[in-house]
């Protein structure tokens, strides 16, 4: 049977504060924010080693983060429906059932040794992922009194990336201290494929753990107060397509995580360049920490602030100040030029849980749907870094890193003026 849509509690709660039947559901949901970003980290720290177990050019293994991504542009909008239907807890427990599924698939890709299961293996692995997040960052958003939404969402959205700054570390000691060390001109068949297979096992079996924890902790189920609350809040429009605020969300939340993946993807090429520092791959790696612990402090800070200043005008602050850093970058050399590029991840920290919580906001029965099309935009995180190296090569780093600071002027101008809610004719 169907469970309502949920909407915004009817009745007013303090700024700033969750109500204490909700504390309970959003600390089991805040963990299993911090538990995938973990384990989706653990994953990528294994995408090395598929290189040469499939002996594949670069072209090839960008398809890796084609696959990933591509799952979110075809998934979110089912994603969202199926949620509809479901409700929240259900589709999180779908999600983590599916992402465990990719997860065991890759056992017998790797043992098949064929790129193209692999490809398959991660596609429904990002599946259940797109799932897990069209469920839970809407549940997050609606878990409390609106006007401290953006705050909450921003909290989870830190221990997802607390996740995935440790993850890293515990990965190397755990699982990267005991594969062989790779000689990529060793054919595929010296290759030991346990040291793929053994990990994903792991990964997939905890995904199911953490399903079974999930499905025995109580959820508060969110309906609609009454029919006149309802259509309050959802207004006249027939679809989520039809406010003009979420539509241009979309676009916010495409421009935003393709211009943190872009930065992200080619710090390490750019502290090699000669005119920054020059940097050996293995020490200009180690700075990437940097850009990823930045946003995880400044999502935790964030939460805080977002209780105190207006959300639109908190991104449109966020969004100058990445701007300005990129611009900085650019227009210098040596540590000035790292740093400041490493920076623009705390001016990143809040953007796509801020730019989130504004689009969805008093949807009402439009909630998933919206939530569907909104992670669907998280395939910019494939598509803007293609456009971005093709820049590069033609025109060089530094001024492929003038195409985020023009996402982050559209995401200023979000901000302040697009995510005004109107319903379009």
């Amino acid at each position: 049977m169907a469970l309502p849509s949920p909407t915004l509690p009817s009745r007013p709660v303090a700024a700033g504060t969750t109500p204490p039947r909700y504390t309970s559901a959003l600390s089991a949901v805040t963990t299993l924010f911090f538990l995938w970003g973990f384990i989706t980290c653990l994953n990528d720290i294994l995408i090395p080693y598929l290189k040469a177990i499939f002996q594949l050019s670069f072209a090839q293994a960008n398809l890796i983060n084609l696959c990933f991504f591509g799952a979110y542009f075809f998934i979110s909008i089912p994603a969202g429906l199926l949620v509809a239907r479901v409700g929240y807890k259900r589709g999180m427990l779908i999600g983590f059932a599916v992402a465990a599924v990719g997860a065991y698939l890759f056992y017998p890709a790797a043992e098949a040794r064929v790129y193209g299961l692999f490809l398959g293996a991660l596609f429904v692995l990002a599946s259940g992922i797109t799932i897990l997040q069209v469920a839970a960052n809407p549940y997050v958003a609606i878990l409390g009194p609106p006007e401290s939404a953006s705050a909450r969402l921003t909290l989870t959205q830190a221990f997802n990336s607390l996740g995935t700054t440790l993850a890293p570390y515990v990965g190397s000691a755990l699982i990267l201290s005991h594969l062989p060390t790779l000689n990529m001109a060793a054919s595929a068949a010296s290759i030991d494929v346990r040291a793929v297979q053994v990990p994903y096992l792991v990964i997939g079996t905890a995904l199911l753990l953490i399903s079974l924890l999930l499905g025995r902790v109580h959820l508060p189920q969110l309906e609609h107060a009454n029919e006149e609350a309802a259509a309050e809040a959802a207004g006249p429009a027939r679809s989520a397509w039809s406010y003009r605020h979420l539509v241009l969300g979309v676009v916010g939340i495409f421009a935003y995580v393709g211009a943190e993946v872009a930065i992200g993807s080619h710090i390490v090429n750019y502290l090699a360049l000669p005119d920054v520092l020059h940097l050996d791959p293995k020490a200009a790696g180690d700075r990437v920490l940097f850009y990823w612990g930045a946003a995880m402090i400044g999502r935790f800070s964030g939460a805080y602030l977002l209780q105190k200043f207006a959300p639109g005008k908190l991104l449109a602050f966020n969004a100058v100040g990445a701007a300005a850093l990129v611009l900085i970058s650019i227009n210098t050399t040596g540590a000035t030029a790292m740093w400041s590029l490493l920076a623009v991840g705390l001016m990143n920290s809040l953007m796509f849980s801020t730019i989130f919580t504004l689009a969805v906001a008093r949807l009402g029965r439009h909630t998933e749907q919206a939530s569907g099309l909104l992670c669907m935009a998280i395939v910019g995180g494939a598509l803007i870094p293609m456009l971005f190296g093709a820049i590069a090569d033609h025109s060089g780093l530094r001024m492929a890193l003038l195409l985020p600071v023009l996402c982050y002027g559209y995401i200023l101008w979000y901000g302040l003026r697009g995510s005004r809610r109107v319903v379009l004719s």
